[in-house]
Formats: C-alpha cells, sequence, structure tokens
C-alpha cells in the first residue's frame, strides 16, 4: 500500500475518537508498527491533530475531514485522458479550461507524473 493511500486510511481510522495502539493500526494496515509510529510523526507535523506516542496510542483530538480528493488510479487516467482530448479539440474556451486543468492536476498530484500541455 502506498504511504499516500495509507496516510489516508489512517485518518479515516482515527475519526472515530477512540485510542488507537500502533500495533493495532499496524494489524489493520497490514504493516509494521514502526511505519505507523512514522505515519504519525508525518501526520503530526503536517498539521493533523493527533495525540500520543509509542507504546500508549495515538488518537485524533480534533474533528477532521478530508475533501473527497482522493483518486484511484483508473479514475485518475479517465480525468487526464479525457482533459486532454478536450484540450486538443474542444472550442477555444474549453479547450483553454481543459489545459488549466491538467496544470492544476500536475500540480495537485505530482506523483501522478501527469504533465502539463
Amino acid at each position: 500500500m502506498k504511504r499516500d493511500r495509507r496516510l489516508y486510511d489512517l485518518v479515516q481510522i482515527m475519526c472515530d475518537g477512540q485510542l488507537h495502539t500502533a500495533s493495532e493500526l499496524a494489524e489493520v494496515l497490514d504493516v509494521s508498527e514502526r511505519t505507523i509510529w512514522r505515519d504519525m510523526a508525518v501526520m503530526a507535523k503536517s498539521g493533523i491533530p493527533i495525540e500520543g506516542e509509542r507504546g500508549l496510542g495515538y488518537i485524533l483530538r480534533s474533528a477532521l475531514v478530508l475533501p473527497p480528493t482522493m483518486l484511484t488510479a483508473a479514475e485518475l487516467e479517465a480525468t487526464v485522458s479525457g482533459l486532454r482530448r478536450e484540450s486538443l479539440h474542444g472550442d477555444e474556451i474549453r479547450s483553454r479550461a481543459a489545459r488549466s486543468m491538467l496544470e492544476k492536476l500536475a500540480t495537485l498530484l505530482p506523483q501522478a507524473g501527469i504533465e502539463a500541455p
């Protein structure tokens, strides 16, 4: 499982407001406890209100709602394909909008390897 997806899944699990141990989370996500410790440190540094420490457990202290921007690989491929087609064959306004959207996706999702037109 890729780190981005695992971090997203961790936040979703922790939205229940309960204390979760690293071993419990590691089992659910099929990773090592050490990976969970690193992921928790990354999330805390990025501003997600995670509290806790090794040996005790972790809790999400305040409500957190992530925007639904997680795309599957197929969704991203379909989106990029449609935007590329529109950028080449759409009228001037739609073509410009499609190119702009491709640039935004390339910036927002650098790991996807989208080349801006």
